[in-house]
């Protein structure tokens, strides 16, 4: 991981990394980022290490017995050490929540601090470095992904919304990259019990989900403790066990785009389908010949691995949300799946074009 920005990135890029940061020192114990707050900069660790926790409420029986599995005996949980090279304070540029993690320094250590502002402005005015700087992100947020996966047991794997992948990916292309997307892709029908994606098999297209509903399953047993404690708790079970349920607007197939692996899980519809086929190969063609597509697809590619990542590190930290505990909805507090209002007009909008994409493919 640590490898990726440098392999991604090209010279003209590093430069202006270079010219447009400064180099920060961390003393042991030093706080970079602290969880649910606001981070200005993206940092790069020259030198050095830093630890990532996670918050675990004590304040819960269920929170305390989580804990216990793993002989965890404080609130701040470390979940991950960073070494040279790795990329810290990336969620701002592809996701509006706040970061659930703390980060800080574990021996003394020397950071390359490059502020919000400039970059994000970079990232406007100049689409081929977006490209490579949101597809090294996209790796970044992917290896993480598949390391907690490894970590802390498949079970942690998101649980994605209803909708919200395709709202994302339309709140964030243009409308000639939607017209594209329509024009080359095919609409299949996939009946029920068909398997759309086989895990560890090469993946053909990416699929767009139009109707009907999808399961996402993993084959190997788990034999991590906590693992065990979520598949209790839910009544499943760990052998081929569903991990997920997708439905209209959710998007499969996306990993080969990242960096080529294979993918990590399978997916199989439960109920006649419908999805919109965009074949590899033509994707691969249109992300190496049109800067500006590349640019927003990879930005896209971003968000939902962000708010994968997320997920998941919520689920390990063991904090349900607080209207499933039982707790009524308050205005004033902030639950952890809560869309950022700045976002929801666009939301709002990218609702309309997924209606609009229906619609002009006659798809009821």
């Amino acid at each position: 991981m640590t490898e990726v920005l440098l392999k991604e990135l090209i010279n003209s890029d590093i430069n202006w990394i270079i010219a447009n940061s400064y180099q920060k020192e961390l003393s042991s114990e030093t706080v970079l980022i602290q969880e649910g707050k606001t981070v200005d900069s993206l940092y790069i660790l020259l030198e050095g290490t830093l630890t990532v926790t996670i918050y675990q409420s004590d304040d819960n029986p269920l929170n305390r017995a989580f804990a216990a599995f793993d002989n965890s005996v404080n609130s701040g949980r470390e979940i991950a050490r960073l070494s040279r090279g790795e990329v810290v304070g990336e969620i701002p540029f592809v996701n509006t929540r706040p970061t659930v993690t703390t980060i800080k320094a574990l021996e003394k250590s020397l950071v390359m601090s490059i502020s919000q502002e400039k970059l994000a402005t970079k990232l406007q005015q100049d689409a081929g470095f977006a490209s490579r700087f949101y597809r090294a992100i996209a790796i970044m947020f992917l290896d993480r992904i598949q390391n907690m996966i490894r970590q802390f047991g498949r079970r942690n794997i998101i649980q994605t919304k209803s909708l919200r992948d395709m709202l994302f990916v339309l709140a964030e292309l243009h409308d000639s990259d939607i017209d594209w997307m329509i024009a080359c892709g095919v609409p299949q029908k996939i009946p029920a019990n068909q398997v759309v994606i086989h895990e560890t098999s090469p993946v053909d297209a990416l699929y767009i989900i139009l109707s009907g509903r999808m399961s996402l399953c993993v084959s190997d047993d788990e034999r991590n403790p906590l693992v065990r404690a979520f598949a209790a708790i839910e009544g499943n079970e760990i052998i081929g066990r569903e991990i997920a349920r997708l439905s209209k607007g959710e998007i499969v197939g996306e990993t080969p785009f990242i960096d080529g692996r294979l993918p990590s899980t399978t997916v199989k519809a439960i109920e006649d389908s419908i999805v919109l086929s965009i074949s590899r190969h033509q994707l691969a063609l249109k992300l190496q010949q049109d800067v500006g597509f590349s640019s927003r697809f990879y930005k896209v590619i971003s968000i939902l691995m962000s708010n994968r990542l997320q997920e998941i590190m919520s689920r390990i930290g063991y904090r349900r949300r607080v209207y499933s505990q039982g707790l009524s909805l308050d205005k004033n507090a902030e639950y952890e799946d809560e869309l950022n209002i700045s976002v929801l007009d666009k939301m709002a909008l990218a609702g309309k074009r997924f209606d609009w994409m229906i619609e002009r493919m006659s798809i009821a």
